[in-house]
This record gives structure tokens, C-alpha cells and sequence, in this order.
């Protein structure tokens, strides 16, 4: 154990582990570990950036680790980073316990750091994003994310995006023998607000399953791209090797299996303030 406590949000834990290396756990749950995080944060954040003709301009929401915004920051196009995580105290954590996930992307010039909430951040924000990055927590019951799965809270993103926009958010596990409520509930709710709502998935060996992740936009989509135009996006705007996401990579991680596809097709839950969704 590297430190055990609680935040004024939830509780942290930080330890090394023989398979997975040095891990991060928030309210029992664990959020990073060494040995594949590089899958999860590319998995989150390239596909996003490789389907945007020019992102510049980048919102994170959550990613307290770091890791998100270490690979926004590979894109050679990227000249603000605005990155939002409401625990101020987490993050300090993460600095100092957790700096191969950051590797040093917190002092980078183009990044700009705020701890508040960040809901109320874009409501009150006047800046326009080509990319919003959703990378919180579970929503779980009592916890400090739940709201931010909602249909209102996809509205302010929206609203925040510029017209080739796009969202992209970590949805929870969408492996039928752990959980999907949360994952098909948040596609069902971001199509309620978004024209282009496009699932993918990646498994994450720390974390026993099938993760799921959602990309949103008025009009692009990721799908289309070829393995060729991915590896030639990457290789022109990637400053760094990537160890997981690459052109045919890119092809399958779209390809969701039967049993989900219906799943998602028969959800009916919107997310709400009053109706949430909470993952068990």
C-alpha cells in the first residue's frame, strides 16, 4: 500500500501489485493500473482525435491520473488543453504517486488545470471545443459523477462544441456477465442529444472485462475512416509510439458482438437528474 485515505469526494487508494503494477482505486473501484492503462487512455482519447480533421482546442472532464491529458498532448495540433477535475486533492495524489501516468503532462505550457465542477464549468464557460473528453468515475450512488451522465449535461456539451465536434466518453463495462445497464443507458441518453452516436470497446485485463467508450458529434463519423487513414493521421500528428491503437485497431474496436448490439437496441432509459443511472 502507497497511501490509503479519503478525499473530500471519495476514498483513494494507491498500491503495487505484482501483475498490474502500481494502481489507482477510488471508492473500491479500480480506475488505473500500470500494466494496461495505456489501452484505456488510447482507447478514450485517439479514435476521438484521429476522426477530427484538426483538433486544437480540448476539454477534459475527470482523468485526474493524468494519463488522458498525457495523450491529448501527443497531438501535434493541440494548443489548449483545458482539463477540469473536481478533487483537487486526488490529483496532488496522482502527481506525486502515479508519475509514469502522467509523465509530466501536468506542466505542459498548453495545459490549463481547474478544480471545480464540470457541469458548471461549461455552463459558465463562453469557449467553443473541438473535442470534449468525459473521463470520470462510475456513476455511483452518493458518489461525485453521476450527474454527469445525464441528458442535460450532453445538452451543455453540445452546446460547448464546435460544429464538427466531438464527445467522447468512458460508458462503463459492456460485458454482459459483469454490467451494461450504465454503458446502453448512455448511448440510449447522448442519441437523445447527438445525431452520431458511435459505441466501441476494448478489454481491460485490471479491470476483469469488456470496457465501453462512446464517441458523439453532429456529423462525423469514425467508422468511415480507413486502417490506411488512421495510420497516415497518426503518423503525421502523433509525436510518441502508441502501444495499442493503431489502423487495425481502429477497424475492430467498432465491432461490438451480438448479445450488445441488441442490448443497446432495446434500451429505453434516458438518463435524468431524476431517473440516473448508478453502476452496481
Amino acid at each position: 500500500m502507497i497511501y490509503s485515505g479519503k478525499t473530500r469526494y471519495q476514498s483513494v487508494e494507491i498500491l503495487d501489485t505484482g501483475p498490474f503494477g502500481r494502481c489507482l482505486i477510488l471508492d473500491g473501484k479500480t480506475q488505473s493500473a500500470e500494466a494496461d492503462e495505456y489501452i484505456y487512455h488510447e482507447s478514450l482519447v485517439h479514435p476521438a482525435f484521429i476522426s477530427h480533421p484538426n483538433p486544437v482546442d480540448i476539454f477534459i472532464a475527470g482523468g485526474g491520473e493524468g494519463a488522458t491529458l498525457r495523450e491529448v498532448l501527443a497531438h501535434s495540433t493541440v494548443q489548449k488543453a483545458v482539463m477540469v477535475d473536481l478533487d483537487q486533492q486526488l490529483v496532488k495524489l496522482c502527481q506525486r504517486f502515479l508519475p509514469n501516468h502522467h509523465q509530466g503532462a501536468f506542466q505542459d505550457p498548453r495545459v490549463r488545470l481547474h478544480h471545480t465542477d464540470a457541469a458548471r464549468f461549461l455552463e459558465d464557460s463562453p469557449e467553443k471545443f473541438d473535442i470534449i473528453i468525459i473521463d470520470i468515475t462510475d456513476p455511483l450512488e452518493g458518489g461525485p459523477a453521476y450527474l454527469l451522465y445525464t441528458q442535460n449535461f450532453y445538452r451543455t456539451v453540445l452546446n460547448r462544441l464546435n460544429p464538427q465536434g466531438i464527445l467522447v466518453a468512458q460508458a462503463g463495462s459492456c460485458d454482459s456477465v459483469v454490467y451494461t445497464k450504465v454503458f446502453t443507458s448512455v448511448l440510449n441518453t447522448m442519441s437523445t442529444v447527438f445525431p452520431n452516436v458511435i459505441p466501441y470497446s476494448a478489454y481491460m485485463a485490471s479491470f476483469g472485462c469488456m470496457w465501453g467508450f462512446a464517441i458523439a458529434s453532429r456529423e462525423l463519423n469514425p467508422r468511415e475512416l480507413t486502417g490506411q487513414e488512421v495510420d497516415r493521421r497518426i503518423a503525421s500528428r502523433v509525436n510518441r509510439q502508441l502501444g495499442y491503437y493503431d489502423g487495425e485497431t481502429h477497424k475492430g474496436i467498432f465491432h461490438l458482438p451480438k448479445y450488445l448490439r441488441q442490448e443497446i437496441a432495446n434500451e429505453k432509459h434516458i438518463i435524468t437528474e431524476d431517473n440516473p443511472v448508478y453502476a452496481p
